[in-house]
């Protein structure tokens, strides 16, 4: 990209994150590369099992660019949803989404002894910069932490979210106080929405093959394969214990958990 067009699309991007109301829209690699010094290590901010995320800096402000590290692995199919589902979730209680970049290039690699032409994906989405980190940072024991007129703010925000959500047909699926983020004036929102899925209009459930999410948080249907508005409902209320104990709502032995894996497959397993 042309200097004179980088700083034009940099200015474009300054100015959505100054007007509330700006549709999310498509952003060019180079752009992501110069407001984050190229995926620069002292830039990272967080990372998980499929992304890195990295901060940016535009003008005076900052927004969060959430690069997807595992590409090759991944069906393009599974991008689309997720994009799909943000384009779809605006709310106070869910992290604004700014854009995404979908940028495939050809690159000549060396594969056993042969030079070949490789595509090099790179899936990135951008969001507004939230200061405070996520939630599960703030919960402590009942006697200390946040005041109780901050806890129910907190819950009253992830529940007006989440109704958001289910308004738009949109399951989240991977509810959990690390994907629940806290602005500068302790407003919860929403965010990481790589397992959510989009619902036809009449549609209240849908299948899975896929056991994915976060052990804890999973209602107990999943682990037969079905997803529905209940199984956030489900996360909801672990999340709400926590914050109001400031405890694990549920075991964490990996045993416990594997057993329970087991037990599902086998009941899967004799269904069929």
């Amino acid at each position: 990209m042309d200097g004179q067009i980088g700083i034009r699309y940099k200015v474009d991007l300054e100015r959505m994150l100054l007007d509330g109301s700006a549709e999310p829209t498509y952003l060019w690699l180079s752009l992501l590369e110069d407001i984050t010094d190229c995926f620069s290590d002292d830039q990272q901010i967080g990372s998980g099992g499929f992304a890195v995320v990295y901060k940016g800096i535009v003008g005076e402000r900052m927004v969060a660019v959430k690069k997807l590290s595992q590409t090759l692995d991944m069906h393009e199919n599974k991008f689309h949803k997720e994009v799909e589902c943000l384009m779809k979730a605006k709310h106070k209680n869910i992290v604004r989404f700014l854009g995404y970049c979908s940028d495939t290039q050809g690159r000549i690699a060396n594969y056993e002894g042969k030079f070949v032409m490789a595509d090099l994906r790179n899936w990135l989405l951008c969001f507004e910069y939230v200061p405070n980190g996520s939630l599960d940072k703030y919960i402590t024991d009942s006697s200390g932490g946040l005041e109780w007129g901050e806890r129910y703010q907190i819950i009253k925000g992830i529940c007006e979210g989440l109704l958001h959500l289910h308004e738009k047909h949109i399951l989240h699926l991977d509810l959990k106080p690390a994907n629940i983020l806290i602005d500068d004036r302790m407003v919860p929102k929403i965010a990481d929405f790589g397992l959510s899925r989009c619902l036809d209009k009449d549609q209240t459930r849908a299948f899975t093959s896929h056991l994915c999410g976060s052990q804890g948080y999973l209602a107990p249907e999943f682990y037969r394969g079905q997803v529905a508005f209940f199984s956030d409902i489900y996360s909801l209320g672990v999340i709400i214990m926590e914050i109001l104990t400031g405890e694990k709502g549920y075991p964490e032995d990996e045993y416990f958990w594997s057993c329970r894996l087991g037990a599902s497959y086998k009941k899967e397993i004799h269904t069929w």
